[in-house]
């Protein structure tokens, strides 16, 4: 099936609001830093995402979708998401936001290599390829010996693991749950999760005037960051997608220059194309072979 330049166009506006939630959310996260440490910045999203969540099920009439059917797999995937993203608001905090999207980027990369393990998938010699390309980069950007590995860069690329095991526990659970379902007990899990990790030391800061509206805006940001590059892949294929997705990398480092006068490190941002060509390379790939098991009658439609 071709994509005609229409579907493209929408794909790309698409594209335009995931990268400036994406780049919303690690500006509030660096900004609440000062003031919430990671716990209570998850939280407060959690709290905001239920209220998301429940207006969206409510109005849908899809509050039949929600089940505690295989609920220990929500917990699981939901302490992983946790974790990740505990990780990753750490990162923003701590070194430039260039290097914390550059070494996200790596997570296809570890989806490609634990898929065959949890999921049982075949790993096939472009996806070793991709994934050597993938490694060459997380070298670059952080140049192990050449200069000092720091916890934020370990934060940052941790996180991209718990992110892919994430992104396979999801697989798992779209089997036989509706989005809806997920990301309710998303919300509800990782609320709870949140008050448990920042009451653990007796003491909640609670949100200011100051603080809220970028406590507000990390729980929006984040939910329609994911709900604009579904809506692209729905519209065109990966091939298109991804391209489009890398664009958060220069645009944060501009970000980071203007508003924290982070220098524009060219290691991270060649480390960052090469751990996108490892990506291309298997998403160009998978697509061909997907279009070769189509009959052609069905891909000129």
């Amino acid at each position: 099936m071709e994509t005609s330049r229409p579907q493209i166009g929408k794909a790309a506006l698409w594209m335009v609001g995931a990268i400036a939630s994406f780049s919303s959310m690690a500006v509030a996260g660096r900004e609440l830093s000062v003031t919430h440490d990671t716990f209570e910045i998850m939280f407060y999203r959690s709290i905001v995402g239920i209220l998301v969540v429940g207006l969206v099920l409510t109005a849908t009439g899809s509050w039949h979708q929600v089940s505690t059917h295989r609920l220990g797999l929500h917990g699981v995937r939901n302490v992983l998401h946790f974790t990740g993203q505990n990780l990753w608001f750490y990162a923003v905090s701590v070194i430039p936001l260039a290097q914390v999207f550059a070494l996200e980027f790596t997570q296809p990369i570890w989806v490609i290599l634990l898929s065959p393990l949890l999921l049982g998938e075949r790993l096939t010699t472009i996806r070793v390829l991709s994934a050597l390309i993938g490694f060459l980069g997380i070298l670059i950007v952080a140049r192990p010996g050449a200069v000092p590995l720091s916890a934020g860069v370990v934060a940052a690329a941790m996180s991209a693991i718990f992110f892919a095991l994430t992104t396979i526990s999801t697989k798992k659970l779209t089997q036989f749950a509706s989005i809806g379902c997920i990301m309710f007990w998303l919300t509800v899990i990782q609320a709870g999760l949140g008050f448990a990790a920042s009451a653990f030391d007796g003491q909640i800061t609670l949100p200011t005037l100051s603080t809220a509206p970028f406590l507000l805006l990390v729980g929006l940001a984040g939910l329609l960051a994911h709900f604009c590059i579904t809506n692209a892949l729905a519209i065109a294929p990966a091939t298109v997608v991804v391209p489009f997705d890398f664009a958060r990398l220069p645009t944060i480092a501009i970000v980071g220059v203007i508003l924290y006068q982070e220098p524009l490190d060219h290691w991270t941002l060649l480390g960052a194309v090469v751990i996108f060509a490892g990506i291309f390379l298997n998403v160009h790939a998978e697509n061909r072979n997907s279009l070769a098991t189509v009959p052609r009658d069905t891909q000129r439609k």
